[in-house]
């Protein structure tokens, strides 16, 4: 999400400036590339780029043909094969083993549903929302519709697809996404012969972490949060700790008893929490109110036997733990990569908690037997309508 908040900002600058800028987006992948379908690069006339769609390798080709986008004023989709180590047309040796399709869409400031419009509609509130896409990978030089609908998780719609019969099997698809809560690839075939490409992409609100305490080893955690997009709140009982200048990264600093807390949070499913007061009480208050609610994760920093005499404390008092509750509870707090420091402590337990959210082990890499990213995500599926 903060990648998307930097292309917006930037957009409004370039607006103001009185320039003329592209959207260059990845729409569809083919085998294994360093960003996914959903990654976007904005670039302005003057050659300035916010955003990226590669790890470098394709940025300077990507902005000749953003330019040439904007100087023809349409839509363009541009293949980019990477699978061949010996094609200089792009790189020296990308050796990336894909093929990634980018659209590169020109926006027009008076356009009140171009892209970085609707991607602006979809930050404005904490909630998810699914994007569509429209190309065509037949007629790579043809008309590429781009994108044009934007749903929302609270029902509203913004944009059109113009086409009756295809915006009612797009809406379905839209909420097949919010169902499955990842991004779906389609090919439409009309009645009339016509083709369209969809990529129905599924936007996450962003994380949203909430800190209790507001120690020292507070703020590399609030930092790392930050430079990921996060949102970030901190709440702590002390008020010489918990000071808005301590945490300025923070969306919110609370002052607050630990039996208060959720009654002034707006909690989901991707919200996690990480107990770091270095005071066992409040961390046992907070732990109890937490393990019936919605979250995510929660995190408890300290020893095991910490989190063993809390669980057994709560017992006593007549606390139904089931296995649910505590399988979100993680304590020790943290992947096993060595931490001492509080940055490495923070950046160990930032980790775990995006391992949990993806739903992945949080392993090295190099264990891994099969490919990185599941291939049957971006697999093209078919509706004939």
């Amino acid at each position: 999400m903060k990648e998307l908040k930097e292309i917006v900002k930037a957009y409004d600058a370039a607006v103001l400036a009185g320039k003329k800028v592209a959207l260059a987006s990845v729409v569809y992948l083919d085998g294994s590339s360093y960003r996914r379908p959903g990654a976007r690069m904005l670039v302005s006339d003057e050659g300035e780029l916010t955003g990226a769609i590669s790890g470098g390798c394709l940025e300077g080709d990507a902005l000749r043909k953003a330019l040439l986008a904007i100087s023809q004023g349409r839509n363009r989709l541009i293949t980019y094969d990477t699978n061949d180590e010996d094609d200089m047309t792009i790189g020296v040796q990308l050796g990336c083993a894909g093929v990634i399709q980018v659209l590169f869409e020109p926006l027009a400031a008076d356009n009140g549903v171009h892209p970085v419009a609707l991607l602006r509609k979809a930050l404005a509130f904490r909630q998810a929302s699914v994007l569509v896409t429209l190309f065509d990978l037949d007629h790579r030089t043809g008309d590429q519709p781009g994108t044009c609908l934007l749903v929302e998780s609270n029902g509203q719609v913004t944009g059109g697809l113009g086409i009756i019969e295809l915006n009612e099997v797009v809406m379905e698809d839209a909420a097949l996404a919010f169902e499955r809560k990842q991004s779906i690839f389609r090919e439409y075939r009309m009645a009339d012969g016509a083709v369209y490409n969809a990529f129905v992409e599924y936007l996450h609100p962003p994380v949203s972490l909430v800190i209790i305490g507001a120690g020292n080893d507070a703020v590399p955690m609030m930092q790392i949060a930050d430079s990921l997009g996060w949102e970030v709140r901190v709440v702590d009982g002390r008020n010489t700790h918990a000071r808005p200048e301590r945490f300025q990264a923070a969306c919110q600093v609370l002052v607050s008893r630990p039996e208060s807390v959720l009654d002034q949070l707006s909690l989901d499913s991707r919200t996690v929490f990480v107990m770091m007061t270095h005071n066992y009480n409040y961390d046992l208050a907070m732990l109890k109110a937490l393990l019936p609610s919605a979250v995510a994760y929660i995190g408890m920093l300290g020893p095991r036997k910490k989190l063993d005499r809390m669980l057994d404390e709560l017992k006593h008092e007549g606390v139904a733990l089931d296995a649910d509750q505590l399988n979100k509870v993680y304590g020790p707090a943290g992947l096993e990569i060595g931490a001492e420091t509080p940055e490495e402590i923070a950046l160990s337990m930032i980790a775990e908690i995006q391992a949990v959210l993806a739903g992945k082990s949080g392993g090295m890499l190099r264990g891994k037997s099969e490919v990185i990213h599941d291939r049957e995500r971006t697999r093209i599926s078919v509706r004939n309508l």
